[in-house]
């Protein structure tokens, strides 16, 4: 799959200086600005909506990976694809309320890579219909909703299992993983097979950003 891709979670940036944060990172090396939309119903938090996407598509030319933790993401997949995401990832869970492969077809033909992911809880039997029908399977290491969270790595065995499927394939789609990613949990993720690593804390949180994404690489 290539080089391991670094996508800085900006919602662990400081938001009073985001033009900022973002241009650090993209300076730093990252690959990817990871976007976390939540909704205050599918997960236990807020955070922001098509309008800061939109922003912070101004500041970078780097593919903005946007995660919608939400209910009914197919009414608000348009109004990502406007603000200039590049890839949209959308839940499997029922509590999600949508449905998923009409979403998966609807981001695809917005001319948006799709991802789908899968929560600590949620087994990796849910997502087996759907393969090959996204591009990028998220693997969240912590529950959804909040930063700072413990890398729990219990869930190595779904990315194992996305590792396996893609080994037999032609067409094949990333893995990422999102949740106490640093540089110890980022090794252990790509040595079963994640080739996408979402962080947060462990870059802005950081003196040196560079260094930060260069230690997540292995380097």
């Amino acid at each position: 799959m290539g080089k391991v891709i670094i996508a800085p979670s900006i919602l662990a940036a400081d938001f009073s200086r985001l033009a900022e944060e973002i241009h650090r990172v993209e300076a730093a090396g990252a690959d990817w600005i990871h976007c976390d939309i939540m909704d205050g119903h599918f997960v236990d938090n807020i955070s922001f909506g098509p309008e800061v996407v939109r922003l912070v598509r101004k500041e970078t030319s780097l593919p903005l990976d946007v995660h919608l933790m939400i209910e009914h993401a197919d009414r608000y997949v348009p109004r990502f694809v406007k603000a200039g995401a590049n890839s949209i990832t959308v839940h499997v869970e029922p509590e999600a309320d949508h449905h998923v492969v009409k979403t998966l077809h609807q981001i695809r033909n917005a001319g948006c890579r799709a991802g789908l992911t899968l929560n600590p809880d949620t087994p990796f039997q849910m997502i087996e219909p759907l393969l090959g029908k996204f591009d990028m399977l998220l693997v969240m290491t912590v529950h959804p909703g909040f930063g700072g969270q413990p890398f729990r790595a219990d869930q190595m065995e779904k990315v194992r299992r996305a590792a396996k499927w893609n080994q037999s394939r032609e067409h094949q789609f990333d893995i990422e993983v999102d949740g106490g990613i640093n540089p110890k949990t980022a090794q252990i993720s790509v040595e079963n097979g994640a080739n996408v690593l979402v962080a947060g804390t462990s870059i802005f949180r950081s003196n040196d950003y560079a260094k930060a994404i260069r230690e997540l690489r292995g380097e």
